[in-house]
């Protein structure tokens, strides 16, 4: 058995019996609980997408405040098992300067383990023509984060194909974040997102604090508005719409939307991504849908946070997102008995259970 992990040759990690354990637990949830039962029954409103793409973010976003660091062999089992789930879109790591954020300082090392993962599922995705790239459509997609120019050699020189920036509605969570000003930091994105749309990647560009900053309070939509309309003039060909701190509502996120749409973003460019600091993730995801959004971020097991903003509690849990779509009969590709035992089993490499409610009800966990 490896020190690390791995799982040998395949360089797709986790032990024997960590694999084993979470078939076994697939298998229950699948078969003798709620999912074996035909639940949730399916009810689908034809005022919703027939499919949904997940934008699954918990090897980076989830893993990213952990304080204990994550074995690289795990990371890369761990994203095998999303992809062997269903999920097409799995963001990886980082390329940020190891100082930064500790756990995901292993970006080299990490990627040359997901290419027989991105061999078997048919990677790597599109997103480069401006494609949705979901896996029935292009393959496996395995976007990472990059901060500036260097992040990008860093990430062209491993074969990436799909890249992100990151950046702010407000002006304090840029200088936090970025130790920089909104206009400094998108003056920095630019030649990213040029260089790399010209080499044929896909580029998403994250927008943080669209619904509330911790240190600046109400976020003004037309301030919301004018970042995102330059992120997506600089060639973004995604932007994922980030409340950081958990605190909209549908309301909000339903005027977010239609302000973005009647500026010219088009609702098909657009992604969300929900905190459930107040319980409202799924309730603004069903809004964010309802105006034709169908790309939403989640985290397996409710992974994750903000290293920089201290009330930004866990992501949406991907389990959670695809119990409520599955009842919406919405397609969304993902096994939910294999991705709930792959949570639960991340949760016992960490140490404690996943705080999502549907990973607890369908493995059991305390």
């Amino acid at each position: 058995m490896s020190t690390d992990g791995t799982r040998g040759a395949a360089g797709t990690g986790g032990t024997a019996d960590a694999a084993c354990a979470a078939d076994a637990t697939a298998g229950a949830a699948g078969q003798a609980g709620p999912l074996g039962l035909g639940l949730p029954a399916a009810f689908p409103d034809p005022s919703l997408p027939s499919r949904v793409r997940i934008h699954e973010v918990g090897p980076r976003d989830g893993l990213q405040n952990e304080k204990k660091p994550v074995p690289t062999g795990v990371k890369a089992e761990f994203i095998a098992r999303l992809a062997d789930a269903g999920l097409r879109t799995v963001e990886a790591t980082s390329f940020v300067r190891p100082e930064w954020v500790p756990q995901l300082a292993d970006a080299e090392a990490l990627m040359p383990l997901l290419e027989p993962v991105r061999a078997r599922h048919g990677g790597p995705g599109g997103g480069g023509d401006g494609s949705d790239g979901d896996g029935r459509d292009g393959g496996l997609r395995l976007p990472v984060l990059v901060p500036n120019a260097r992040g990008l050699d860093r990430a062209l020189a491993l074969g990436v194909t799909d890249v992100a920036v990151f950046a702010s509605a407000t002006e304090t969570f840029a200088r936090r974040n970025l130790n920089r000003t909104v206009d400094e930091s998108l003056a920095m994105f630019e030649p990213v997102v040029s260089r790399a749309r010209g080499a044929g990647l896909g580029v998403r560009g994250y927008l943080s604090m669209c619904f509330g900053d911790p240190w600046e309070g109400r976020v003004p939509v037309d301030q919301v508005v004018s970042v995102a309309r330059r992120l997506h003039d600089m060639g973004c060909t995604e932007l994922s719409l980030g409340d950081t701190i958990g605190v909209a509502t549908p309301g909000h996120v339903t005027v977010l939307l239609d302000a973005l749409t009647g500026a010219g973003v088009p609702v098909e460019r657009l992604a969300v991504h929900f905190h459930d600091t107040y319980g409202q993730a799924l309730s603004n995801t069903l809004a964010a849908l309802r105006s034709g959004v169908t790309v939403v971020d989640a985290s397996a097991g409710g992974l994750g946070g903000c290293p920089y903003a201290k009330s930004a509690t866990g992501n949406l849990a991907t389990e959670d997102l695809v119990w409520m779509l599955n009842g919406l009969g919405i397609d969304t590709g993902v096994d939910l008995a294999r991705l709930a035992a792959t949570s639960a089993w991340m949760a016992g490499h960490l140490g404690r259970p996943s705080p999502s409610r549907t990973v607890r009800a369908l493995t059991h966990q305390e």
